[in-house]
Parts: C-alpha cells; sequence; structure tokens
C-alpha cells in the first residue's frame, strides 16, 4: 500500500551548486550526496519533516537525466511515493492499466527497491514507487 510521499525530485545541471542553494540560501539540513550507480544519478539529500527534496544529476553525464537536461535546463524530475509492498502495489497498478518504465524495480538511492511509472500513465508526470531500504531514515 502506498503510505506517503517519499520525496520531490530536481534535475540540476550543477549538483554542487544546487546543494550550496538548498543548504545555505534554503538553510535545509543537508543529509548527504550517493551515487546510484544504476540510475546513473548522483544524488544530494534535504529531509524535510515527512518528506524530503532529492537533488539528482548525471552520474558522469550519462542516463536518463542527462537526457532530461538536454532537453530542459533542469526543473521538478519526479514524484516518489513510499510503498510498503512494491511487489503487491506494481501489480495492482499494472492491472489498473499503468505501464512502467521498466518490468521490475532496482535498486535506488538509501537502498530502496524503486520503480518508475511512465508519464503518459499519470497525465505527463512521472512518479517512482519506493520501498524503503534497512538503511532509510
Amino acid at each position: 500500500m502506498i503510505t506517503g510521499l517519499d520525496h520531490i525530485a530536481v534535475a540540476v545541471p550543477d549538483l554542487e551548486k544546487a546543494i550550496k542553494r538548498f543548504l545555505e540560501d534554503f538553510g535545509l539540513t543537508y543529509e548527504g550526496t550517493e551515487e546510484v550507480e544504476t540510475a546513473k544519478t548522483s544524488t544530494a539529500f534535504f529531509p524535510l519533516k515527512s518528506t524530503s527534496i532529492e537533488l539528482v544529476s548525471p552520474l558522469r553525464g550519462e542516463g536518463p537525466i542527462a537526457k532530461y537536461l538536454e532537453k530542459k535546463p533542469g526543473g521538478l524530475h519526479h514524484l516518489c511515493f513510499s510503498t510498503d509492498d512494491i511487489v503487491a502495489d506494481v501489480a495492482r497498478l499494472k492491472a489498473l492499466g499503468y505501464q512502467f518504465l521498466s518490468d521490475a524495480p532496482s535498486l535506488g538511492a538509501h537502498n530502496c527497491q524503486v520503480i518508475f511509472i511512465h508519464p503518459k500513465s499519470c497525465d505527463g508526470v512521472l512518479i517512482e514507487l519506493s520501498q524503503p531500504g534497512d538503511d532509510h531514515h
């Protein structure tokens, strides 16, 4: 079952500059960065009370975020919903006609299992489902 909004992801061309903005200008708590090889992204998290803002930037200039940034200068990339049973939610949503970008969940940031719903299934919004791993707070 979907249990809440896990994070809002913002694609950024310059991760260090964006980290500085959210840390120094907005005064948010910085949780650190993580490279997610499977998604070819570098991530930085700023947890808030019940959600967080995730900054995502291409890892080595590769991957889907790099392609996104070729078309746009940055901006809202996706919404992520927490789930306590990602396999059941994927099966339920597929039965309702939702299309996914992959066949099965994969490893994401914070050791979470993640999968993305195709934007054409959600009025143009990319939606991620995330089942927390052991080290997700």
